[in-house]
């Protein structure tokens, strides 16, 4: 009797072992935070017990450079994130698989005029989002602090010290964030609006959940945000707000199916998951609060009021994004951004201090040279280093996109991001100085 149940046993434990090694294993690249990762990973592993979801939280460009350092039959399986330039960039280096058997049949082939999924099946969106303001209303009121509407209201010396923005080279959520602004107001317009806005916050943080955390807390008055971080932080009961200002975009969060994965058939399931209306429910969750690909009107009245509608907001925002102009440039803003503020945020913030003063000075008393000096100070300030001819030059974006592993391709980006960063000193120093100048002739 021993023997035999020591058998039985033993057969158990083997067939649970061959078990576990046939379950599937599906690696997921993402940038989203756990709060929205562990909602899906259960549900799909409750319907799916055979199949196991690994996820790999990375930013963006961290998530694209893991994929593109694996050898095919090495790398994870899908990649997720909110980006749509990123999967251009996977899609161009030949790293994403068509599978167009994933895709909902009942989703929109377009919202607005911006297409839901890559018209060759190589990445389709998940979930829609806009970008825009988040604040918290009690720091608003106990810092006297007027509610913004626009990007353009936060160049205003009032906001001062009151914002927060993490970077593009950190967050694909700011990158998009700032692109939609580039795109919206033109390259050396917006380039202008985003040095002045940059340079009245407080902090660029080092990763994009530290804003809406920041702002949440009443670290911060107001975050430059993609809409769930504001719509998941008023949910959970923040004392916040989001607004969308005119000029944002609406955009797909993708997903996407990588080549050259181990588990290619059981990722496609849990893709197909979450384009599948059991997967858009999802979104509705207060810890995801993300728009649906589906309209609102198809999930009665699982939409919590006054739910976003993303359509909508699609009509009546003034830029429509295009992701491949996005792509091309990728590069060149996320260091530009770097170099100009991430890397001389105090210097920025000391310019602009400076020419607020001045402006005040000079708006309560006219001073004709004062003036011409302030104007050269926001010159030096607010200008981009890359013109608006250069950003269209290919020669120019095209060594952005070489491999920074060559040493010749290294040694030319590195001068070119050492000549930003020392000119980008200067000039905020100089127009600090003739701000202040400018403040002395003011009597």
């Amino acid at each position: 009797m021993i023997k035999r149940a020591t058998l039985s046993m033993l057969t158990l434990a083997m067939a649970t072992a061959f078990t576990a090694v046939q379950a599937g294993t599906v690696s997921v690249v993402t940038s989203f935070p756990k709060e929205l990762t562990g909602i899906y990973k259960k549900a799909f592993e409750a319907k799916n017990p055979d199949i196991k979801i690994e996820i790999l939280n990375k930013n963006t460009t961290a998530g694209i450079a893991y994929i593109k350092e694996l050898p095919a039959g090495g790398r994870p399986e899908v990649m997720w994130a909110s980006a749509p330039d990123a999967f251009e960039v996977l899609a161009r280096e030949k790293l994403l698989q068509a599978a167009p058997e994933v895709k909902n049949a009942q989703a929109p082939s377009k919202i607005g005029n911006y297409p839901l999924n890559d018209p060759e099946n190589l990445y389709y969106g998940q979930a829609l989002a806009g970008y825009g303001l988040m604040w918290n209303t009690r720091y608003m009121k106990a810092n006297n602090v007027p509610t913004p509407k626009e990007w353009a209201d936060l160049v205003r010396p009032e906001y001062f010290g009151h914002l927060a923005m993490s970077s593009p080279s950190r967050s694909g959520t700011t990158h998009l964030t700032v692109e939609t602004i580039l795109q919206g107001e033109g390259w050396t317009k917006g380039w202008s609006q985003m040095l002045q806005i940059a340079g009245n916050s407080a902090a660029v943080t080092d990763r994009s959940f530290a804003v809406p955390d920041g702002v949440n807390s009443g670290q911060y008055g107001i975050g430059l945000v993609i809409d769930f971080f504001g719509l998941a932080g008023k949910a959970s009961g923040f004392p916040v707000e989001f607004h969308y200002p005119t000029v944002t975009a609406v955009v797909p969060a993708n997903i996407a199916l990588v080549a050259g994965g181990k588990n290619a058939a059981d990722a496609k399931k849990f893709i197909a998951f979450t384009l599948s209306r059991e997967g858009q429910e999802l979104l509705f969750d207060p810890k995801i609060s993300r728009l649906p690909i589906l309209p609102n009107s198809s999930f009665g009245n699982k939409v919590p009021a006054n739910y976003p509608d993303a359509i909508e907001i699609a009509k009546r925002a003034k830029v429509q994004f295009n992701s491949n102009l996005s792509s091309d440039r990728y590069q060149v803003v996320v260091s530009l951004f770097d170099q100009m503020v991430t890397f001389r945020l105090k210097e920025l913030q000391a310019a602009t201090k400076a020419i607020h003063a001045a402006e005040k000075k000079l708006k309560a008393k006219p001073n004709k040279q004062a003036a011409d000096l302030i104007e050269q100070a926001r010159s030096y300030a607010y200008s981009p280093l890359v013109s608006d001819s250069m950003i269209k030059d290919t020669t120019f974006l095209k060594l952005f996109q070489q491999n920074k592993k060559e040493v010749a391709v290294s040694k030319q980006l590195t001068g070119l991001e050492d000549l930003w960063s020392t000119k980008s000193k200067a000039n905020f120093e100089k127009a600090a100085q003739l701000a202040e100048q400018a403040s002395s002739l003011i009597k």
